[in-house]
Formats: structure tokens, C-alpha cells, sequence
């Protein structure tokens, strides 16, 4: 299922140990501790709220840049605070600052529980201290510190310069490296303990081939939860392959015929299709408002049979998985579509609360400056019985999408438009020729249903998915194996 890992292992890291860790990072040092946080989750329940939490969180992260041979930029931040929520009924009261400290912590308090007017008959009751549960999905070192800087810059230095070996079209190579170390701590109102170590990195390659005055774009990379000794000479190797090849195809791409017709798409990344017209649809707060495509619909048919998705944060090692979400809650593999039977939708704790049903462990936020969301982690489509050779063969005539760039999506509406980045004309079950400018257009709810062959070759993305929603930006993954989609209208340029 997954990309290669080769550091993966049995983690072994418990939910004590990062609680541990977490709060001699983000409490010790500030001269608080676990007697603070109650003090300050009792400020907020002296008047009558739903829930309420506290969430500490560190970041360090490093960037690394190269251009023109040349590693030009590098860059290094740290990045601490607390945020402070209060909930209502529907209503949400938030304060953040980075300054962690008491009198910060009961000043948020103060602020958020006015959410409420009522207060509580007497002293609010101190809910007795539990560990949450937990997963052990990667480990706790800090990924900055696996790899010296000068390696770093001799690692960005390795995919130049096979890029350029690897073709004399290659005209410019641009690579990037980022590491990131994510400690996180979260205090619920129920007495809920919690803690999240979340290492980061990911590898980028983008080349530009020049043919006869014409030049095209290609790129790859990839990353995880894991330390940079995952990019070995192999991995940069695939990498800087897979990004010149991308780019030399599109030199000989064509016009993209135009109209509407049979699609089929490649197995990895173009789950991104499925993460935009069908995941953001699927998330708890647009279905408890009624203005997703999907609302109200749990129980019925939303896509072909074969069709079952999954959005799963328990996947080791991956950029979308967590330990637990960014409210305490458990991760979880949430079966969101069924053999074409709506199943369930992905929740936070709010939107679960007022919708009478469990969280699933999908509350996330960017940072402790945003309030939680339900968001995806990894979403991907289930393999089915075709040989992916059999799929592309029986198109008379269509289009073969194997790489997507960016796209838009309606939630209201379930239509999307997305740009295939690297696509391929098929005629009578035979590849013609590359094509350039192709969009493809449709509805998420429609396209699910048109579903007519689903390949055996399930893959996730190689580590590089980011989504956003109202301003803020989390790691995902998504992953698909080849799809043969009927009747989708393509625009082209042809």
C-alpha cells in the first residue's frame, strides 16, 4: 500500500513517554505545570460551556533551497504558543499568544468563557486527570538533527547533478529540503491528557527541459514522519527520474483534445482528485450545515459499486498519519464510502457532539494560532480486480491522466476543475501521444457513479500532499489505484 519506508519499525515511544516530553518542552520551562493547566480549563468552566481546551505546541523547522547549481537560501524558525477554546452550542470562543506563561494562560480563560454568560451554580468540579489513547505510528526524534548541514547541501547537490546527466535538455534544476519537529500538548475540559511528537521532512525536485526554444516543467519528491536517512542515493535517484522524465515527456506533448469522454486515471497521486471532490464534501461541518453534496445522505448510494474510501490517519510513517489529532482524540481508519454506500462522514469533536455521533479523530489545526476542523489525513479509493494494462486498453477514445496540478472544487455543488500536468491522448487502447492544457471537469457525486473499472494497482502518494480549508494548511496524503471514469467533459486546448 504504502511507498517505501525503510525506516519504518514498532515505535515504541508510549503516550506517558510524550507527555513527558512534551511538557518538559512546553510547561517546565514556562514554570507551569499540569496544577496550571487545570487552573485554567476551571477559569473557563466557572460559566456553562460544551467543552473547552488547551493547546501548547513548539515547531522547529528548516528549510534548505538550491538554484542554478547553487544552494541560495536557507532558512531556520521556532515557533511556540498556547491556544485557548471555549464551545457553545455552535458558538466558539478562541485566544491564542506565544507568550506561555500563567498570567497568558488565565488572561485566554477569562477571554473565551464569556462565550457564556451563564456561570456555573457553585464551583466548577476539576475532572480527574486521564491519559488519552494513543498510537505509536512514528517515532520522536527530531529529524533537523539526523542529518548535518553539510550534508544537506551535498544531498541537494546529488539531485542536480543527476538531473543534468540524466539529459542534456535539462536546462535548470531547483530541489528543496524541509525538516520539521512538531511538539504538541493538548488539556481538555473532560480532564484529558494528550501529547503528539510529529516529525516531518520532505524532499522536492522540479526541472526544466528546453527543446528547439520550447520549454516544459516536471517535478517529483516525496517525505513522511521519518528522519532524512530515508533519502538515500535510491531515493534521490527516483526522485530526479521521475522529475526529468515528466519534463521531457511534456517537450512532446500536444494540444489536448477537447469534449466530453472516457478518462482514466493513473494510481498515487491523481487521489488528489478524490481528496478535493469527494473528501472536503465528506467533512463533518459542511454535512451538519446541509451544504455539501453529501448531506443527509449516509446509508445510500453515492458512487459505483467497487467504490469503497477510506480516509486513515493510522498508516505509519505517513505525512497525513497522527498519534492522535490535534484535540487528544485517537486517530483512526474511518470507512467513509462502502462499496458505493455512503458509510460515514469524518468529525471532530464539536461537529461529532452536535451531529449525536463519535468524534474520529480528524480535529486538526495549522497551529496553535487556528481552532480546530475537520480535516482529512490520508484519503484513498480501495483497489479492485483490473490489470491497470486492461483499463488503458479499453479506451476507444479518451484521456490517460497520470500527474495532476491544482484544481478548485465547489463543496455545494460537488463540481471540480482540475489541470492534468501530465496526461497522454489513447486511441483504440493504444497511448498516441502526450498531451498539454488538459482540464478535466465534473461533479464529485457524478463522477464516483461513473466508475466502471477500478485497477489492482492501489498506491498512496509519495509524501508531498498539503490542503487547505479556511486559511489553514495541514499535511495529508491520498492515494487511488487506476480509475476508468466514463462521460467526464475534458477542456483542451485543441
Amino acid at each position: 500500500m504504502s511507498t517505501r519506508t525503510p525506516l519504518a519499525a514498532a515505535h515504541t515511544t508510549s503516550t506517558r513517554e510524550r507527555i513527558a516530553l512534551a511538557s518538559g518542552l512546553l510547561l517546565s520551562p514556562f514554570g507551569l505545570d499540569e496544577s496550571h493547566l487545570a487552573r485554567a480549563l476551571a477559569e473557563i468552566r466557572a460559566h456553562r460551556v460544551d467543552d473547552a481546551d488547551l493547546y501548547f505546541q513548539t515547531t522547529r523547522s528548516e528549510g534548505w533551497s538550491l538554484e542554478e547549481g547553487i544552494v541560495k537560501t536557507g532558512s531556520f524558525s521556532i515557533d511556540q504558543g498556547v491556544g485557548v477554546r471555549a464551545v457553545s452550542g455552535e458558538k466558539t470562543a478562541f485566544a491564542y499568544s506565544d507568550d506561555i506563561s500563567e498570567a497568558s494562560l488565565l488572561d485566554a480563560a477569562r477571554t473565551v468563557r464569556s462565550i457564556s454568560s451563564a456561570r456555573q451554580e457553585g464551583r466548577a468540579r476539576v475532572a480527574s486527570r486521564k491519559i488519552a489513547k494513543s498510537r505509536a505510528l512514528y517515532g520522536s526524534t527530531d529529524p533537523i538533527s539526523t542529518l548535518g548541514s553539510a550534508d544537506k547541501v551535498a544531498l541537494l547537490e546529488r539531485a542536480e547533478q543527476r538531473a543534468r546527466a540524466k539529459d542534456p535538455r535539462v536546462a535548470q534544476v531547483m530541489a528543496g529540503l524541509a525538516s520539521e519537529y512538531d511538539v504538541v500538548l493538548v488539556a481538555r475540559a473532560d480532564g484529558t491528557l494528550a501529547a503528539d511528537v510529529r516529525p516531518l521532512v520532505r524532499l522536492s525536485v522540479t526541472v526544466i527541459a528546453e527543446q528547439n526554444g520550447r520549454r516544459e516543467m516536471g517535478s517529483a519528491g516525496g517525505g513522511g514522519r521519518f528522519g532524512l536517512a530515508y533519502f538515500d542515493d535510491a531515493q534521490i535517484a527516483q526522485y530526479v527520474d521521475e522529475a526529468v522524465n515528466a519534463a521531457l515527456v511534456n517537450l512532446e506533448s500536444r494540444p489536448a483534445p477537447a469534449g466530453e469522454m472516457t478518462v482514466v486515471l493513473g494510481p498515487g497521486w491523481p487521489g488528489i482528485l478524490l481528496h478535493e471532490a469527494i473528501g472536503h464534501g465528506l467533512e463533518g461541518d459542511f454535512n451538519r450545515k446541509g451544504s455539501s453534496a453529501f448531506s443527509g445522505r449516509i446509508g445510500q448510494r453515492v458512487a459505483a459499486k467497487g467504490v469503497t474510501v477510506l480516509d486513515d490517519g493510522t498508516i505509519a510513517e505517513r505525512r497525513g498519519s497522527l498519534n492522535v489529532d490535534d484535540e487528544g482524540n485517537t486517530s483512526g481508519r474511518n470507512v467513509l464510502i462502502e462499496d458505493g454506500i455512503l458509510k460515514g462522514y469524518i468529525q471532530d469533536s464539536l461537529n461529532a457532539r452536535l451531529m449525536g455521533v463519535a468524534p474520529t479523530g480528524n480535529g486538526r489545526r495549522e497551529s496553535y494560532a487556528h481552532v480546530p476542523m475537520p480535516r482529512m489525513t490520508n484519503t484513498y479509493m480501495l483497489g479492485g480486480d483490473k490489470d491497470p494494462q486492461e483499463i488503458v486498453a479499453s479506451i476507444k477514445k479518451g484521456l490517460y491522466a497520470t500527474n495532476f496540478g491544482g484544481g478548485q472544487v465547489d463543496i455545494t455543488s460537488g463540481k471540480f476543475v482540475f489541470s492534468a500536468s501530465e496526461a497522454f491522448w489513447v486511441e483504440n487502447g493504444k497511448i498516441q501521444y502526450p498531451v498539454k492544457g488538459a482540464t478535466i471537469v465534473g461533479s464529485g457525486p457524478e463522477s464516483l457513479k461513473r466508475v466502471t473499472m477500478i485497477g489492482n494497482d492501489m498506491r498512496l502518494d509519495s509524501g508531498v500532499g498539503t490542503c487547505g480549508k479556511e486559511g489553514q494548511s495541514v499535511p495529508v496524503g491520498v492515494g487511488q489505484p487506476t480509475l476508468r471514469i466514463d462521460g467526464l467533459t475534458v477542456g483542451g486546448t485543441a
